[in-house]
């Protein structure tokens, strides 16, 4: 991923986890318990391991590593090569480190495009379609507040998918 990404030339220059071929049948990783996310006095383990193990029917660790090592190889040349004619620059390990890991892209979406939820070209069918859309809000949202206020009849409109599915709320029928 991050030769295809640009950001280094080879795998083993990347500075953030990254298994060696070599490793592959041999090597046992501890992962300590993270600070964040998970309470000391919690039931979670201090650490977890992972061993890595050659999968059956290679007749040894070597002869998978080689595998590995080959396709590997080739993976590489040809993101490498993919980049070289995109005629895009790899980032390298010292720029990749010196990155915020917590940065976020500035805003360059451009607005007012045709929006995911409704997409058409055509002026009225997107004029139709939205008129629809509106007309489902509405009558979901109808239904929502009866059925929040304690009304167990509340009509949902066709359409309604989880609620119908998780709990089973009365839907009007597909016109």
């Amino acid at each position: 991923n991050p030769v295809s990404a640009g950001l280094v030339r080879t795998g083993s220059e990347w500075p953030g986890l990254w298994t060696a071929p070599e490793q592959l049948g041999t090597a046992t990783f501890v992962a300590p318990r993270p600070k964040v996310f998970f309470s000391p006095s919690g039931d979670m383990p201090d650490s977890a391991e992972l061993v890595l193990t050659t999968p059956p029917g290679f007749s040894s660790a070597g002869e998978f590593q080689a595998l590995v090592a080959a396709a590997v190889d080739d993976l590489e040349e040809e993101h490498r090569r993919e980049v070289q004619e995109a005629q895009r620059g790899f980032l390298g390990r010292a720029r990749a480190l010196s990155q915020k890991p917590f940065a976020r892209p500035a805003p360059g979406e451009p607005r007012r495009q045709l929006s995911p939820r409704l997409a058409a070209r055509d002026k009225w069918k997107r004029i139709e379609t939205l008129t629809r859309l509106g007309d489902f809000l509405r009558a979901y949202r109808a239904a929502r507040r009866a059925r929040r206020s304690g009304e167990d009849g509340a009509l949902f409109p066709a359409g309604t998918y989880h609620l119908r599915i998780e709990h089973g709320v009365r839907c009007a029928a597909p016109a």
